[in-house]
C-alpha cells in the first residue's frame, strides 16, 4: 500500500507546490490573473497607487514590520541580518501570521505584495520563507 520510505519525498513534493503557489511581487508591477489572491503585506498605503486599481484581495498591515523596525531597518542592506532576526522574532507565533496561514491555506495561489524598491532585502522575502517553512 503506503511505504514508508516514501513519506519524505511526498512531503517535499507538497512542499515544493505550495512554495511555487505563494510568490512575491512589487505592488507597481502590472495586475496578472495568474497572481492568484493578492494580499497587500506593507503597513502603510503604497504612494501613487489607487485602491480601486489595486486588485488586492486582503491588507494585512499586521503582518509587516513595526513602525520602529522599519524604520530602523531603512532599507540598508548591512542590517539585512539583523533586521531578519528581529522581524522574526515579532511575527512568530503572532496572530497575524496565523491568519496569513489560513488565508493561504484557502487559495491555489497568493501574491504577497509589498512596495520596497529593494526585491532582494524587504519583508516580503522572509515572509515567503517562514511560509514555507510552516507549511
Amino acid at each position: 500500500m503506503f511505504r514508508e520510505e516514501l513519506l519524505p519525498l511526498l512531503q517535499a513534493l507538497i512542499k515544493n507546490l505550495i512554495i511555487m503557489n505563494v510568490k512575491i511581487k512589487r505592488i507597481y508591477e502590472p495586475f496578472e490573473k495568474s497572481d492568484g489572491y493578492r494580499i497587500l503585506i506593507d503597513r502603510l498605503w503604497p504612494r501613487g497607487i489607487k485602491k480601486e486599481a489595486a486588485h488586492i484581495d486582503q491588507w494585512m498591515k499586521e503582518i509587516a514590520p513595526s513602525t520602529n523596525l522599519r524604520k530602523w531597518f531603512n532599507h540598508e542592506p548591512e542590517k539585512w541580518k539583523e533586521f531578519n532576526k528581529k522581524y522574526i522574532t515579532e511575527i512568530k507565533g503572532a496572530a497575524a501570521f496565523e491568519a496569513m496561514l489560513s488565508q493561504i491555506s484557502e487559495h491555489k495561489k497568493v501574491t504577497l505584495l509589498f512596495a520596497a524598491k529593494d526585491e532582494l532585502y524587504n519583508h516580503a522575502v522572509i515572509l515567503q520563507q517562514l511560509i514555507t517553512e510552516k507549511i
